[in-house]
């Protein structure tokens, strides 16, 4: 299931920062704008699976509700 976030870029003198609005903690850098995408993307699914693996250890010896959730930004 893909999700959308909004990825934010930036030229830094001969730098590209790269950093995903709706997620602090996720950001990088890169020599090009290209790299800094495909960093970016990688930081992205290194965060999201770390904090999901963190809750499973967390909540592993109590019951739990998980659901989906959505929201409406405007």
């Amino acid at each position: 299931m893909a999700k959308q976030f909004t990825a934010v870029y930036k030229k830094r003198r001969k730098w590209y920062l790269g950093w995903v609005e709706e997620i602090p903690g996720v950001n990088t850098q890169g020599k090009t704008l290209k790299e800094t995408k495909k960093n970016l993307k990688e930081a992205l699914r290194l965060v999201l699976e770390t904090n999901r693996l963190l809750n499973q250890k967390e909540f592993a010896k109590g019951k739990v509700i998980k659901e989906p959730l959505s929201v409406s930004l405007r």
